[in-house]
């Protein structure tokens, strides 16, 4: 039997209902992602819709051409943070959840067709990573610094710091972690998070990682003792938290980064991000010789070509498979 989609009513090919609002909330509901990643597309389709209406654009009925001048101004954007143009990859993001959302209208007939799949996106190099990024060096005097600093949320900075440096993760999800998210499991302390996509992951927390957060949890602000929460208090917690209780903001781990880096003296302290410490993870993991698989499934990526832009020394010629393939020959032939 076939099903039967939803058509939506001629009329609202001319305007969007709520402004929109309604499609992008049923558009997100309709996929598996994180809350972060969720506010940042909510963002984006915000962003079309503003730049339509100040050019009087019908946004259900834009074309491939309104697109790739919406292109062009995104490209021309100054992103606030750096005080630089947007880069590619930002650009490239923005238009993937645009032709995401148009692709949900075209599946409730809201549209004819998807306007974002004609128009010119930049091209992304898979190969390279605009971050800045930290040597090994760098990362431990920015530890250094975090562990020499005073102050009511030392602890907790202390706490954001390890998470980042020494998991790699990302800033989304560091500050979308609850007080249940830590655990046990087979001997390792551990912790649980929502990653890219609205994939469940978990990872060990490393002992150094796990006494960061234990200290902070000991004096962690709270509206009641930690221990006393029930179990569904407990999962709406956020773990860090203002000296209000609110919980932290990525804006606020973004100056952090950049405030203990500053202070450790780190020349490109002004450039850096959260994901400079994600970087970092990555790139020292492969120089310690972790496999690139294990470090894929570390940082939560789907294509293994993600993982490799971090591994800068892998154009070192000593690692060119030639030699392994001349020295295999010779050992035949031995």
């Amino acid at each position: 039997m076939s099903v039967m989609h939803p058509v939506v009513p001629s009329a609202a090919r001319l305007s969007l209902p709520s402004g929109g609002t309604d499609f992008t909330e049923a558009w997100l509901r309709n996929r598996r992602l994180s809350e972060h990643t969720r506010a940042a597309y909510r963002r984006d389709i915000a962003g079309w819709l503003a730049w339509c209406e100040t050019r009087g654009i019908a946004p259900l009925s834009a074309s491939f051409l309104d697109v790739n001048e919406y292109g062009r101004a995104l490209e021309s954007t100054v992103d606030p943070r750096s005080g630089r143009p947007l880069t590619p990859a930002t650009v490239a993001r923005k238009l993937s959840a645009l032709s995401s959302w148009y692709a949900f209208l075209v599946k409730l007939r809201a549209v004819d067709g998807n306007p974002v799949s004609g128009a010119d996106r930049p091209q992304v190099a898979r190969d390279h990573s605009a971050t800045v990024g930290l040597a090994p060096d760098e990362v431990d005097a920015l530890l250094a610094a975090a562990d020499s600093a005073t102050g009511p949320t030392a602890a907790r900075n202390r706490a954001v710091i390890a998470l980042l440096a020494d998991l790699g993760l990302r800033v989304g999800e560091v500050v979308s972690l609850n007080l249940d998210d830590l655990g046990y499991e087979r001997g390792h302390r551990s912790v649980r998070f929502v990653g890219k996509g609205g994939k469940p992951r978990r990872r060990a927390l490393t002992p150094g990682t796990a006494a960061a957060l234990d200290a902070y949890l000991a004096e962690r602000p709270t509206s009641a003792p930690v221990p006393a929460l029930t179990a569904a208090s407990a999962a709406a917690e956020p773990m860090f938290v203002t000296a209000s209780g609110a919980r932290l903001d990525r804006h606020a781990v973004f100056r952090l980064v950049r405030r203990l880096a500053r202070d450790a003296g780190i020349p490109a302290w002004a450039k850096l991000s959260p994901h400079s410490l994600r970087h970092a993870f990555a790139t020292t993991a492969r120089a310690e010789g972790v496999p690139l698989e294990d470090v894929q499934d570390a940082m939560g990526h789907a294509d293994p070509r993600t993982t490799r832009r971090y591994d800068r020394d892998r154009h070192n010629l000593d690692r060119d498979p030639a030699y392994a393939i001349w020295a295999a020959r010779a050992r035949r032939r031995g």
